[in-house]
């Protein structure tokens, strides 16, 4: 099966939104816990404060289902909090 995506568009669109620091945080919070030893298959790997809410790893790293962790609170018009 041939790969079509287009990963040097997909960096820009990034770098242009703001968004690589925030996906290489990510990136260095699995590289942690697969040098721990731990097993990620079927979770994601969450940060205790969220990086668009000011987390890092320093703050802390964590486990969860993907139904709870892309799962964000509400407000009452269906807006994000």
């Amino acid at each position: 099966m041939a790969n079509n995506r287009n990963f040097k568009q997909e960096y820009k669109t990034q770098v242009d939104r703001g968004e690589h620091e925030n996906r290489m945080e990510r990136q260095r919070a699995r590289r942690k816990l697969d040098a721990k030893g731990v097993t990620r298959k079927g979770k994601d790997v969450a940060h205790v404060k969220a990086l668009s809410k000011g987390g890092s790893n320093a703050t802390g790293i964590k486990l969860e289902a993907p139904s709870k962790n892309r799962s964000f609170k509400r407000n009452s018009d269906g807006s994000m909090k």
